[in-house]
């Protein structure tokens, strides 16, 4: 008997973290350093998942460019299934955080219109429902838009579903469907 299989949807993209090495003066060159690794809200809960023994399968979308690639690897890599789509001509989406020298953010870029166009379709592919079906469990993350989160959490209603809100700015999809 195998062990708990967890689906997961939503973030598997480029992550870029920049951090201040002086004060931060606005308006002005800064000195600082900038770190690159591969992340997202669903990628890093899949991750950890399978790290505590759980079988996860993961949904995500990517460009066919050299961050997808590098994605692709990270997935392959972590031990998680890649049921994610790869649309040739598109950039992968992308976090970039600026922070002071205190780890404090001044500014996010997040480059994910992919996300936003691509998850309403992809979740009504038969791949996913089944997917969804031989799951013990559900996991989104909010990069997904609301009629994604909609779709997904309708696949299995009867299994638990787990959200990640990544931001402020994003948690207010999941409440349609969530209450």
């Amino acid at each position: 008997m195998s062990g708990p299989r967890l689906l997961a949807v939503g973030g598997a993209h480029i992550d870029r973290r920049g951090r201040f090495t002086v004060d931060y003066v606005a308006e002005a060159s800064n000195p600082g350093r900038m770190r690159e690794d591969v992340g997202g809200g669903a990628f890093n809960a899949a991750r950890w998942a399978v790290r505590r023994g759980i079988t996860v399968s993961l949904v995500s979308l990517r460009g066919g460019d050299v961050a997808g690639e590098r994605v692709t690897l990270a997935i392959e890599s972590a031990g998680i299934e890649d049921l994610s789509a790869t649309f040739l001509d598109r950039a992968t989406p992308s976090y970039t955080a600026i922070l002071t020298r205190d780890g404090e953010l001044v500014t996010g870029l997040a480059d994910m219109e992919l996300y936003e166009i691509g998850f309403p379709k992809q979740l009504r592919r038969r791949k996913f429902r089944e997917a969804a079906r031989e799951a013990d469990a559900l996991l989104a993350d909010a990069y997904i838009p609301a009629e994604a989160f909609a779709l997904f959490a309708g696949l299995a209603p009867e299994k638990p579903l787990f959200a990640i809100a990544v931001s402020p700015a994003k948690a207010p999809r999941l409440l349609p469907s969530l209450g």
